[in-house]
């Protein structure tokens, strides 16, 4: 077997390609999907102990952003019990720097006393407020210094209006080559979720606000290889990247 990096790269990106032409994997990716959520498939992983409500490709798949990045501060909307937020520090304390900002309506006191019980919470901002109030963005853009390199998560309120307005007023933070990874697309593409109603649904989602905030906005694109080579995912279509 020949080792060559390279050649295994161009393999992965061409593989991506016809992954994501592949409308019948697609489809049954869709309804594996679908039908593992009526047993609430993602709220069976933790890490480090705290669950990460996400799915397993998604988790990955971030992991390599972040490291590809290597950013100074993630900003991340929706904390729930902690387990992205928490992954996210560890990543930034493997690389050697960073800080993620976490925002939430809801933090309660036995979540913030376990987020803030590991041995690098000092890389951990928490913020209690409604992530499109224009006070705790101003807040969150608070952490960020002159020059450094920004990525945005986005995973709280998932009706259209609600993740409109958090790229519309967090995307100005995010830089060039930099990354938002907008979580839960996949409501477009799949059935009502009648198991579990929520207050959107399919034509009032995070894929119809990424449509329109990508058709009025010039900075960012979608990363075709990322949103190709992911197939059991929530994110498809979410992973946006900054070029310019």
């Amino acid at each position: 077997m020949s080792f060559d990096r390279e050649q295994f790269d161009a393999d992965k990106i061409k593989n991506a390609t016809s992954l994501g032409k592949d409308e019948e994997l697609q489809k049954l990716a869709l309804e594996l999907i679908e039908k593992s959520d009526k047993h609430y498939h993602a709220y069976q992983w933790t890490w480090l102990d705290l669950p990460i409500i996400q799915s397993t490709e998604d988790i990955l798949a971030a992991q390599e952003l972040v490291w590809k990045v290597k950013p100074d501060v993630i900003i991340e909307t929706g904390i729930a019990w902690g387990g992205s937020i928490v992954f996210y520090a560890s990543l930034l304390q493997l690389i050697g720097k960073g800080k993620i900002v976490g925002i939430d309506v809801a933090l309660p006191q036995k979540n913030i006393d376990k987020i803030m019980s590991y041995p690098f919470s000092d890389r951990i901002e928490l913020i209690q407020g409604s992530a499109v109030d224009q006070s705790i963005v101003d807040l969150a853009a608070s952490h960020i210094k002159e020059g450094q390199t920004v990525m945005l998560m986005l995973d709280s309120n998932h009706t259209h209006e609600h993740v409109l307005k958090e790229l519309e007023m967090y995307s100005h933070l995010v830089t060039k080559d930099s990354y938002i990874i907008v979580s839960d697309t996949i409501v477009e593409d799949i059935p009502t979720q009648e198991h579990r109603p929520r207050p959107w649904g399919p034509g009032d989602n995070p894929k119809t606000a990424v449509n329109a905030f990508l058709k009025g906005n010039d900075r960012f694109v979608l990363d075709e290889y990322y949103n190709n080579k992911i197939l059991v995912t929530f994110d498809k279509g979410g992973y946006l990247r900054c070029v310019k």
